[in-house]
C-alpha cells in the first residue's frame, strides 16, 4: 500500500533536482568533517610522542607508550561505535531531523575542545585528549544513520545509490583536506621556527611552538560542521518518517510539496490504514524481523565489520608502512615539524591518487551496476592487492621497488572505496522498514566500528617487528607488517564470502525492498527475491 501514497510515489520519480544536490551538500559536510576529525590523529600521534614523551639521552625521538597511542588512536572509534547505536536508535524514535542537530553541535564543540588541555603534563594532555575525542565520535557516530538514511529518504529510485555514495564520499575529500591542511600548518611553522634534526640536537629538534601544531590541526575540524548547522535545521523532516513512523500525512504533503514545487494530496487514510496493517508493525526483537530481514542484517554487519578492520588498520597507520618501506625518512633524522609535514604529504598523496577516485567511482557506477557488483569486486581486489603486498614483502622493501609498493597500497584504498567501504554504508539506508531504518543502520555502522577498533588497536601490536630489540618501545614481539597484511587478505576474503548475505537494492523503491507495501499478513516481501535478481540495470 505504501507504494500507493502519492507523497513518496513523487519522491521515487522526481527528477535530479536542487534540493537533492542541497541535501548531498548539508549531509556531506558532516561526513567531510567525521573524516577530517577521525584521521587527522594520524598526522599528529607522532609529534605528540615528540613533545610529551621525550626521553634524555634516547638514540629516538619520543613515542607514545603502547596503551598511550592505542588509546589516543580507538578512543574516537569507542565514541562513535556508541554514538551509532545511540542517534540511530533516537534518529526512529524523535525523528532525523531533530536528532540531526544535536550530533553536529556535539562535533563543533567537542573538535575544538579537543585541541584544550588542562596542563602541559603528558597525562593531563592525553587524558583531556582521549576525554573529548570520545564524545567528538559519539557525535560523528549519530552522522553515519542519521545521514544515510536522510539521502536515502529523500532521494529519487533511480539514482538513490549515488546520492547516498556521493554523502559518503565527502570523507575522501575530509581525509584530503586533513592532509592538506596540515601540510600548511606544518610548513608555515617550519619556515619560521627552523630546528635542527634530532640527531643533530635532540631537545631542539622539538621547537615549543610545536604544541600549537597539532592543536590547530585537530581544533580546526569544527569549522565546516558550523558552517552547516544553520542549513540542517532548515532541511524539513523526511516524508517517509512523517507518514510512515509520525504517521502525519498532512505534515508529509506539505513538506514535499514544498520540497518538490508540486501539490501532493495528504492521503490520511491510506496512511491510517498502512501503519494500522499488523505487518508493518513488528519490532526489531521479534521472530517476524527475523524472518523479514534478519539475513540481512546479518550480512550488513558481517561485511562493515569485516571491511573496516582491513580499511582502518591500513589508513591509520599508514604513516609506519612508509616509514617500514623508507618512504619516510627515520624519525631521528628529522625535527618534529618535518615529521609532521612528511606523513601528511604521503597521506595526502594516498588520498588524492586512489581514496578520492575510489569514492566517486563508486558514485558514478553504483546505478548501473549495482551494489553488489561493486562490493563483490571491491572485496576480491582488495584480496588479490593485500596478497601481492604481503607475499613477496621483502621485494617490496628494497628502494629500487618502493614505488611499486606505493602503486600496490594505493590500489587497494581505491577498490575499498569503490567497493565496499562505500556499498556498506548505502545498503543498510534502503532495504529495512522506515520505523527501524535509522536503528538497523546504526547497528551496521556500528559494527563496522567495532572492526575499526580491532584494526586501530589490534594492527599497532601485531605489525611490530618479530624480533623484540627491533620493536618500538614499549612494545611486545609482533608478528611483523608482513603477516600483518596476510592476515588482512584472509579478512578480505571473507568479506567476499558474507556480501552473498546483502540483497541487491537497485532500482527499488525502499517500500519495495522493506517489505512496507505488502499489507497481507502471509505474502513475502519483494526484498526476499531479491537475491536472486542481484542487478537491476537502469535505463
Amino acid at each position: 500500500m505504501a507504494k500507493e501514497l502519492q507523497v513518496l510515489n513523487a519522491l521515487d520519480v522526481a527528477k535530479t533536482q536542487w534540493y537533492h544536490f542541497t541535501a548531498i551538500i548539508i549531509a556531506g559536510m558532516g561526513f567531510f568533517t567525521d573524516a577530517y576529525d577521525l584521521f587527522c590523529i594520524s598526522l599528529v600521534t607522532k609529534l605528540l610522542g615528540r613533545i610529551y614523551y621525550h626521553v634524555d639521552g634516547a638514540a629516538k625521538p619520543g613515542s607514545l607508550p603502547p596503551n598511550v597511542a592505542a588509546a589516543v588512536n580507538g578512543v574516537a572509534f569507542c565514541g562513535t561505535l556508541s554514538g551509532q547505536l545511540f542517534f540511530g536508535w533516537l534518529g526512529d524514535k524523535m525523528g532525523r531531523k531533530k536528532v540531526y542537530g544535536m550530533t553536529l553541535m556535539l562535533m563543533v564543540i567537542c573538535s575544538v575542545a579537543s585541541g584544550l588541555s588542562f596542563s602541559h603534563d603528558a597525562k593531563a594532555v592525553m587524558s583531556t585528549l582521549c576525554f573529548f575525542r570520545f564524545w567528538l565520535g559519539f557525535g560523528i557516530g549519530g552522522d553515519y544513520p542519521l545521514s544515510a538514511t536522510i539521502m536515502s529518504e529523500y532521494a529519487n529510485k533511480k539514482t538513490r545509490g549515488a546520492f547516498i555514495a556521493a554523502v559518503f564520499a565527502m570523507q575522501g575529500f575530509g581525509i584530503l583536506a586533513g592532509g592538506i591542511f596540515a601540510i600548511i600548518i606544518s610548513s608555515a611553522f617550519k619556515a619560521r621556527f627552523d630546528a635542527p634534526a634530532y640527531q643533530v640536537d635532540a631537545l631542539a629538534s622539538t621547537v615549543p611552538q610545536a604544541d600549537y601544531v597539532w592543536r590547530i590541526i585537530l581544533m580546526v575540524g569544527a569549522l565546516p560542521a558550523a558552517l552547516t548547522y544553520y542549513w540542517r535545521m532548515k532541511m524539513p523532516e523526511t516524508a517517509r518518517y512523517t507518514a510512515l513512523v509520525a504517521k502525519n500525512a498532512k505534515q508529509a504533503a506539505t513538506d514535499m510539496s514544498r520540497v518538490l514545487q508540486v501539490d501532493l494530496e495528504a492521503e490520511e487514510q491510506k496512511v491510517e490504514q498502512l501503519t494500522e496493517d499488523k505487518s508493518n508493525q513488528f519490532g526489531l526483537f521479534t521472530k517476524k524481523f527475523l524472518h523479514r530481514h534478519g539475513l540481512h542484517l546479518l550480512g550488513t554487519t558481517t561485511t562493515w565489520f569485516l571491511l573496516d578492520i582491513a580499511f582502518y588498520s591500513q589508513n591509520l597507520f599508514q604513516k609506519d608502512i612508509f616509514s617500514a618501506i623508507g618512504w619516510i625518512p627515520k624519525a631521528q633524522t628529522m625535527n618534529a615539524i618535518d615529521e609532521v609535514y612528511r606523513i601528511a604529504r604521503a597521506q595526502t598523496l594516498i588520498a588524492l591518487c586512489s581514496t578520492v577516485p575510489g569514492y566517486w567511482f563508486t558514485v558514478a557506477f553504483i546505478d548501473r551496476i549495482g551494489r553488489f557488483a561493486i562490493q563483490l569486486m571491491g572485496f576480491f581486489f582488495m584480496t588479490v592487492f593485500m596478497f601481492a603486498l604481503a607475499i613477496p614483502y621483502n621485494h617490496w622493501t628494497h628502494k629500487d621497488n618502493r614505488i611499486g609498493f606505493v602503486v600496490m597500497y594505493s590500489l587497494t584504498f581505491f577498490f575499498a572505496n569503490f567497493g565496499p567501504n562505500a556499498t556498506t554504508f548505502v545498503v543498510p539506508a534502503e532495504i529495512f522498514p522506515a520505523r527501524l531504518r535509522s536503528t538497523c543502520h546504526g547497528i551496521s555502522a556500528a559494527s563496522g566500528k567495532l572492526g575499526a577498533i580491532v584494526g586501530a588497536f589490534g594492527f599497532l601490536y601485531l605489525s611490530q617487528n618479530q624480533d623484540k630489540a627491533k620493536t618500538d618501545a614499549g612494545y611486545p614481539a609482533g608478528i611483523g607488517v608482513k603477516n600483518s597484511l596476510l592476515v588482512l587478505g584472509v579478512v578480505n576474503f571473507f568479506g567476499i564470502l558474507f556480501t552473498f548475505l546483502v540483497p541487491e537494492s537497485n532500482g527499488k523503491s525502499l517500500e519495495e525492498m522493506s517489505g512496507e507495501n505488502e499489507t497481507d499478513e502471509g505474502s513475502v516481501p519483494n526484498v526476499e527475491q531479491s537475491s536472486y535478481n542481484r542487478t537491476v540495470p537502469l535505463v
